[in-house]
């Protein structure tokens, strides 16, 4: 993701251009965009030499040999999604897409395969008392509740581990000591586990200020209670391309009225729309954090993330949205945590 620019190349570029951008990305591809970044194909050092065997010069254009209809990926596929693509064929970079067809990335197969270690921290918030999942979580936190054989915890942890992300803070509150009784240093479970005990509930920043000192680089912030197969890779490079302060998993969430709505003016009806669907972006429970942002963040008081978005869109910080489409459940409430046992092993079949 270092080298955008560099491998880029306009459709009318010579096969010259083509071989300096793939020399100067050292990713052994260039693609081609449009003026609206939207991908046209991309183009290898075998296109080129097979080109200049059938002759073509250096001063010659691309488009008779860029591949047009390449694999691709989007910003939103999963690891298991973009290795089932290639599997079984000899293909090293994948272009990476928005959701509008925008050019913003290339998924390296080899590094993606090896899941080279990250140094970014995650933090995950596993202090709430999990009211609603009472009397289950009379004797065991909410984040310890078994989905898949397995604490909801314990995936949410090896969801990160498989894309490289391997130091993990876990807030702790209510009944900490089973959480820790468990997971221990995180050596079983392939991680460095480190602790923060709030003496008191915090919120979902507020924990943040006891942590100030821990990061020098981007980082994760997570609530416990959450099930999802998101891209955290692509998530972290999308937070940096574009050099957010703080980016937000949203999520589009429908809502259909059950009655005619009615456009009205003055009295008068203009129109009837029939059980109308509204679409709306909530909130996923999943965060990427600079460093910079914890001084916004006051000491010792309950201070949830949305207040946190709220003052650095107050202070111009520019926050910004990463859309997810991928797998997410908020287990929240009984019918919610029956729903993921009944889903775990479609959805993360590979950690059966």
């Amino acid at each position: 993701m270092k080298n955008l620019n560099d491998i880029k190349l306009h459709p009318h570029a010579t096969i010259k251009e083509a071989l300096l951008a793939i020399d100067k990305g050292a990713l052994k591809i260039a693609v081609v965009v449009d003026t609206a970044q939207k991908l046209i194909g991309v183009l290898t050092d075998g296109d080129i030499r097979r080109g200049l065997l059938n002759g073509l010069t250096l001063d010659s254009c691309i488009d008779s040999i860029v591949q047009t209809n390449p694999f691709i990926c989007s910003v939103n596929d999963s690891k298991k999604d973009i290795l089932a693509k290639v599997l079984g064929k000899k293909i090293y970079h994948i272009p990476i897409l928005d959701k509008d067809g925008h050019f913003v990335g290339i998924e390296d197969i080899e590094a993606l395969i090896k899941s080279s270690k990250k140094s970014n921290k995650v933090v995950l918030m596993v202090g709430g008392l999990g009211s609603r999942l009472r009397p289950l979580t009379e004797n065991t936190p909410k984040p310890m509740l078994k989905v898949g054989n397995k604490p909801i915890l314990e995936t949410i942890i090896q969801n990160f581990k498989n894309y490289g992300f391997e130091h993990i803070i876990l807030s702790v509150n209510y009944k900490a000591q089973l959480v820790k009784e468990y997971f221990g240093d995180g050596s079983a479970f392939g991680v460095t586990i480190e602790y923060v005990d709030e003496d008191k509930r915090m919120g979902t920043a507020g924990a943040l200020s006891l942590m100030r000192e821990k990061f020098d680089e981007p980082f994760f912030v997570m609530n416990g209670d959450l099930l999802t197969n998101v891209n955290f890779e692509h998530f972290l490079n999308f937070h940096i391309e574009n050099t957010a302060t703080a980016t937000m998993a949203v999520r589009e969430y429908e809502h259909q009225v059950p009655f005619g709505v009615i456009n009205q003016k003055d009295g008068e009806i203009l129109s009837i729309v029939e059980k109308p669907k509204q679409r709306y972006y909530v909130n996923a429970g999943i965060y990427i954090l600079s460093p910079e942002v914890l001084k916004y963040i006051p000491d010792g008081e309950f201070f949830d993330m949305p207040t946190l978005f709220e003052r650095l869109i107050k202070e111009q910080k520019h926050p910004i949205s990463f859309p997810i489409h991928e797998y997410w459940l908020d287990i929240g409430q009984l019918h919610q945590l029956e729903q993921a046992r009944a889903e775990y092993f479609t959805i993360f079949e590979d950690q059966q």
